[in-house]
């Protein structure tokens, strides 16, 4: 292993898109290219009993690769080959630094997709992926990372490798550790490759922008298609404020079309029929809509979704929140982060995968001003009780970090929690891998 320690390489991984800023720079950092990388490294850090911070592509929103002075990071950004791609058995075998988008295009070339898609898939990689159990854009008909992946080549603290899982879809020997290590944000073991499952690509697919007057109408309208019993592929929600943002930043004219907007797809073949189902559902709840085969104009329409964060990012400092309720309490969900930015003053854009209940209120605060305290943590804090009040959860998929463990014994309880805990200490007795985090 080589330890870089000057202070720009430092600098460069001392944080992630969290909007945390670490009082301290970590001693240093390591920059894995193989598997011994990461074995040396781990071994090391046990000998000296030198926390480690592992750090993927650094988009996480948690502060979960987070590192201050007295820790390492190890990099896995250089870990980034598709090792093998098994059309016949629809399996992708990759490196954790492997770009999620890069994978899916992978696939494509079989005629297979890369399921998971959070809308940072461009920038994001599959170990971080795997670390948080991201979800994105398509969760609401397949699921969330953890459904795709099924067997891990991990590293222990103590530098041991380990494989979980299989190569296979079905398997139920012994208990289910590769479920148990994804999500786990990096403080059970380092994953260095993972056999994740493919998918058919869809033989058509059909797309329906809605627009709204207001949001909690867009909410409902998301809810009733749950009702209904119809499963899109994709089904997003759009507030007023990131559609300004957006507009200002791509030169569109979203806002001019209502409040919110809903996004939703449908795939296979009978999308069309199943749009037009949606469709029927939606126009009640819609100042207007449109559908769409055409596969350019649908990634156009997916696309303003997928600019959203970064729009929001040119307007100030963000701080992006992900919370989850019960799909039937989408509509007050909205309508309670709304009345939290009016009560503080604070500037609060919504992004939803409402096909599976997950909010992402986004804070913006003025650049250089902090979200870690003052006006908009407190504004942050009030989501957190809007979501657990209405039966939801602190974190749908971008994972506790750092930001969300003072929140977490209220969620989980004690017992809960000093079992997991008693779990950490089996993997990691010492507790070296990102220290502080999660649990």
């Amino acid at each position: 292993m080589k330890l870089f320690t000057d202070e720009e390489s430092r600098r460069a991984v001392a944080t992630d898109r969290s909007g945390h800023r670490p009082a301290t720079l970590p001693d240093g950092v390591v920059r894995a290219a193989t598997v011994d990388d990461v074995v040396d490294t781990l071994r090391w850090a046990t000998e000296h009993r030198t926390p480690v911070v592992t750090r993927g592509a650094g988009t996480g929103l948690a502060a979960g690769s987070s590192a201050q002075a007295g820790e390492i990071v190890l990099d896995l950004s250089g870990m980034d080959r598709i090792v093998a791609i098994r059309p016949d058995d629809q399996v992708a075998v990759v490196e954790p630094g492997v770009l999620t988008a890069d994978l899916d295009a992978a696939a494509g070339g079989h005629g297979l997709f890369y399921a998971p898609d959070p809308a940072s898939s461009a920038i994001s990689s599959i170990g971080g992926n795997i670390a948080t159990n991201a979800g994105g854009l398509r969760c609401a008909k397949y699921g969330v990372t953890r459904d795709a992946v099924l067997g891990l080549d991990l590293v222990l603290a103590d530098g041991r490798r380990v494989s979980t899982g299989r190569q296979t879809v079905k398997g139920v020997a012994g208990y289910d550790l590769t479920s148990l290590v994804v999500g786990s944000e990096g403080t059970l073991a380092v994953v260095v490759g993972a056999t994740l499952r493919l998918r058919p690509r869809p033989a058509a697919i059909a797309t329906l922008a809605a627009h709204f007057d207001d949001l909690v109408a867009a909410a409902a309208a998301a809810s009733a298609i749950t009702t209904a019993r119809l499963q899109p592929s994709v089904l997003e929600l759009v507030d007023s404020v990131t559609l300004e943002a957006v507009d200002a930043a791509r030169g569109s004219s979203l806002r001019a079309l209502g409040a919110a907007v809903l996004v939703v797809q449908c795939d296979g073949l009978s999308a069309r029929a199943e749009i037009d189902a949606v469709a029927a559902v939606v126009a009640p709840f819609a100042s207007s809509w449109r559908s769409t085969s055409d596969p350019v104009e649908a990634e156009e329409l997916l696309a303003a979704r997928r600019a959203g964060l970064p729009a929001l990012e040119r307007t100030g400092d963000v701080f992006i929140e992900d919370v989850a309720v019960p799909r039937s309490q989408l509509a007050a969900t909205v309508a309670g982060i709304q009345e939290i930015s009016a009560r503080t003053g604070v500037r609060i854009a919504t992004i939803a995968h409402a096909g599976d209940g997950n909010l992402h209120p986004i804070i913006v605060v003025e650049r250089g001003g902090t979200v870690t305290e003052g006006p908009p943590w407190d504004a942050a804090c009030a989501v957190f009780d809007l979501a657990l009040a209405l039966g939801g959860t602190l974190t749908g998929e971008h994972g506790v970090g750092l930001l969300k463990r003072t929140w977490l014994r209220r969620e989980l309880g004690d017992d809960s929690l000093s079992l997991q805990r008693s779990i950490k200490a089996v993997f990691d007795p010492l507790g070296i891998l990102n220290p502080g985090k999660a649990v």
